[in-house]
Parts: structure tokens; sequence; C-alpha cells
């Protein structure tokens, strides 16, 4: 059969717009990436050898090229909005890793931009396209868990933490790190809606930078419109491996996602049990990396695909702005005081 070829250009070459490039080249028929765009010349110049791709430094350049089809954003969230915008005004189709954008302001002009130039534009949650949680929402939708009652996600990075917690933008925990954790809990309780949210967090594992307004850890709790509460956690160290989990409880049954098992091989020794667990986002979710590519390259052919879009983005994002004012004045807040 032949597979109509779809032309990228990815922005942001770094360490996962890099793994996605590949993804795409390798793994994902008829995705060709011809162009990589980056400030930073010699990322852009190594990745692009690397792909038989064109090294360019801005993204403007990269969409006035009429051959091209969508733009991949990976850039840092900050300039999420700016790309989306850029690239739907020359009528690209947009892929951005999540968040859509960090402000909700933002996220309503780049959505706007989509909309003026009918375009389509995903966000990256990749969780939906891991096998184990695509199962867990199968179980929902087909009514075998039954009603709502609790629901609970969890991300915790791999440790040893050896980032400098300066480098870390302000609010990374809710804008980045959680809020693959409110669209998987959105995801998983369809047609409800979150009417609170109550957050906590602290510097648990890097106390020392606390002062400085950094966080490690936190815990949020959402409560929806069906009466069903949920809680999102998640910690920037777990010493043994990468750790991604969902479980979803209902009046008939409950239904769990989720392993940090690197295989289904399990060593039985002198001092026990053991298995290996997967250290990298990229190891432990690839496939779903891969899946949610692969969707977005059949919607840009056309095909009808079902990915988080625009909307999508914008609910687990007003979750997401909710949980940092909870922090920042220690209460709980209801998501109407959250713009739509």
């Amino acid at each position: 059969m032949t597979v109509t070829n779809v032309n990228l250009a990815l922005v942001g070459a770094g360490r996962i717009g890099s793994h996605h490039a590949r993804a795409l080249a390798r793994e994902v028929p008829g995705a060709v990436v011809t162009t990589v765009v980056d400030p930073r010349t010699e990322a852009a110049a190594a990745l692009a050898a690397e792909l038989g791709a064109q090294p360019i430094p801005s993204i403007e350049e990269a969409v006035a090229d009429p051959d091209l089809d969508a733009v991949l954003i990976t850039t840092p969230a900050a300039l999420h909005a700016p790309a989306i915008i850029t690239a739907a005004t020359a009528a690209k189709h947009v892929f951005t890793e999540k968040p859509i954008t960090t402000t909700i302001e933002d996220a309503h002009e780049a959505i706007d931009a989509c909309t003026r130039a009918d375009v389509r534009l995903q966000v990256g949650f990749n969780r939906r396209f891991a096998p184990g949680f695509a199962a867990a929402h199968a179980a929902v939708s087909d009514g075998r868990v039954g009603e709502v009652r609790q629901m609970r996600s969890v991300t915790r990075d791999p440790g040893p933490f050896s980032v400098d917690p300066a480098k870390i933008a302000p609010w990374t925990m809710f804008l980045e790190t959680l809020i693959h954790d409110f669209d998987t809990l959105l995801w998983l309780n369809p047609g409800a809606e979150v009417v609170s949210v109550t957050a906590h967090a602290d510097a648990l594992v890097r106390p020392d930078a606390k002062p400085d307004g950094f966080i490690d850890t936190a815990m949020v709790t959402l409560v929806f419109d069906t009466g069903a509460m949920a809680t999102a956690e998640a910690c920037f160290e777990a010493l043994y491996g990468y750790d991604v989990r969902a479980e979803v409880f209902g009046a008939k049954g409950m239904a769990t996602a989720g392993c940090g098992r690197t295989s289904d091989m399990t060593y039985y020794g002198a001092d026990g049990a053991s298995w290996d667990t997967s250290r990298k986002d990229t190891d432990l979710l690839h496939t779903a990396y891969v899946g949610e590519l692969d969707a977005f390259v059949r919607s840009v052919r056309g095909e009808n695909v079902d990915v988080p879009g625009a909307e999508a983005g914008l609910r687990a994002l007003r979750v997401a702005r909710a949980a940092i004012l909870s922090v920042q004045e220690n209460r709980t807040i209801s998501l109407k005081e959250i713009a739509e």
C-alpha cells in the first residue's frame, strides 16, 4: 500500500525533540523530518545530519517552505504559544509537547490561530497511547468499571535527582509533570468536569532550594461534578525507577495501568525475586510516544483519528493553574475561579 509522505519540521532539538524526530523518521510510516529548527546551531546541525534533514535557526524560515505539512514543537514550555501561532499562521498542522501553553490567555491565542487557519492541533499527552492506559480507558468507556468513584494518577521521575534546581522553570511540577496526570484523570472520567482543586507541594528532595521557590514533591486532590474524587501525585526522585501509574475505581470494578518493569521477566535467586525497571521516559513510554506521533501523522493525512487536541490541552492547563493558585494561597480553588 502506498503511504503519502508527511513533511515535518522539528522545532527544538533537545532531549525529547531528538527522541521524537528519530521515532518519526524510523518508526512512523510516511513521516519525513525535513527540517530541524533550533537556535543552537550545533545541536540542530548534528540532529539534521543524522536524519538527512536541513538545519534552520528559526521557525519563521522553516514554515516558509511550501512543501512543509506540519510542525512538531518540543521547545521549552514558555515558547509553545508563539511557535504554535507562527506555524498556524503559515497554515501548518501542529503537534506540541505538553503543556499546550503555560497560561490560559496564551492557550486561547494559540487555539484561535489554529482554528482560523483550519489546521490540526495535537497536544503530547502520551499516556493515552500507552496500551495499559488505553485499556483502562476502554474499561471505563464500555461500562465495566461502572460509575467512577475514586481515581489516582502517579508520576515519579527516576532518581537520584541530579538537575540544578535553578535550571528548572517555576511551577514545572504542575505545568510539565503533573499536567500528564491531570489529563489522565480527566480522560479516565469521560463526561465529568473538575470543580475544585486542592494542592500541597514542597521541596523534600532538595530542601535547600525551597527558599528560591523550587518544588520537587506534590499531591493534588480533584473533585469532579459527579462527586468522584481523585489524587494526582508526583516527585522528582524515585530511586527504584520511572514510576507512572493510574487507577480508576467504580461501582462495578477497578482498572489499573502502568508498570515500571522493563520486561515481564522476574529473576529468582538466593536473595529473593527481582526485576529491572525503566530509568527513562523514552524507554518506559517509547511505544506511547510512537503511537501519538503516528496518530498525528495520520490525522494530517486526513484520517479520522482520536487525539488529544485543543480542548484536552486547555482542560488540563486549567487544572494546573488551579493547583498553582492553591499552593500560592494555601486553599482549595474552585475551577470557576480559573478563566475558561
